[in-house]
């Protein structure tokens, strides 16, 4: 009995190292790569020791000078001339249409077969470089000499500059709203190249969004009669909660599925956990 209990757990173990390189022979061939995501900017920041850009409302690629891909790791069906301009270093950044048309750039950048005057339209605004040695502020003096270098206009190095204090980033961060953008993010000046989320990147907007799955829908009354009312969620960490704002008609009509990942937005927390003033925004985008 012993023996095949042994025999038993010695398979298992040669059965999940294979199922580990396996996995890491996809991802090398997928190009997945981890990345540096973003945290809220915390009450105790001293912005004077980040730089400061704009943050764009677009869909996050990586290139490695012969491919783009989403954050997903999947390829993006770019027109070939579009990769060809692309230069040889690793890239991380937004592909960005403009202020407040991430749903038209979605569609494009969705396209099996993509259509040139729809990329053509389409910026590659370039905020890091991937697994390069040096400070961000250092990474970002290069990701300028790139762009300069590659004499492509639809090749952006994203603007990095510094303010003095939170009054100075409140005010900037008023500025980017009422021209129509999405808020700000702040990169550690003096940091290393890291991935995984982390006070070294923190993303400053109006209002808080994040993600949570749709557990079921509420039927509309009154005037949504006949159409979906609220959407009941669940977060990350097992909160419950309604939806009832932000929605279109079209949307209360076909909400939705159940089981489909959203983004909403939120003013701070309550007491118990819960998001104040939660308002849908979209359906999380599957890049």
């Amino acid at each position: 009995m012993q023996r095949k209990f042994n025999g038993l757990s010695i398979l298992l173990s040669v059965w999940a190292l294979i199922s580990c390189l396996h996995d890491i022979a996809r991802a090398g061939e997928s190009g997945t790569a981890p990345l540096l995501l973003a945290n809220e900017v915390g009450l105790k920041v001293n912005p004077a020791n980040y730089l400061v850009s704009e943050k764009y409302d677009g869909v996050r690629a990586l290139s490695n000078g012969k491919a783009l891909r989403f954050r997903s790791g999947r390829p993006v069906d770019a027109p070939a001339w579009f990769i060809s301009k692309l230069p040889a270093q690793a890239l991380d950044g937004e592909l960005w249409l403009g202020r407040g048309r991430f749903e038209a750039l979605s569609g494009i950048v969705r396209k099996a077969e993509p259509q040139d005057d729809e990329w053509r339209q389409i910026k590659y605004m370039v905020f890091e470089l991937p697994e390069a040695p040096g400070t961000f502020a250092e990474r970002a003096w290069r990701i300028k000499e790139i762009v300069a270098q590659t004499r492509w206009p639809q090749l952006v190095a994203v603007e990095q500059f510094r303010v003095a204090d939170r009054a100075a980033l409140k005010r900037k961060l008023d500025e980017v709203v009422r021209g129509g953008g999405e808020g700000l993010m702040l990169h550690l000046a003096d940091a290393a190249y890291v991935t995984g989320r982390s006070d070294v990147l923190l993303k400053l907007k109006p209002l808080l969004d994040t993600e949570a799955v749709v557990i079921e829908h509420i039927p509309g009354k009154g005037k949504y009669l006949g159409m979906m009312g609220a959407l009941r969620v669940q977060s990350p960490d097992g909160k419950r909660f309604l939806i009832g704002t932000g929605f279109t008609d079209q949307t209360r009509k076909s909400p939705p599925p159940v089981g489909a990942t959203i983004t909403y937005t939120y003013r701070g927390l309550t007491n118990t956990g819960l998001p104040r003033f939660a308002s849908y925004l979209r359906v999380r985008e599957e890049f």
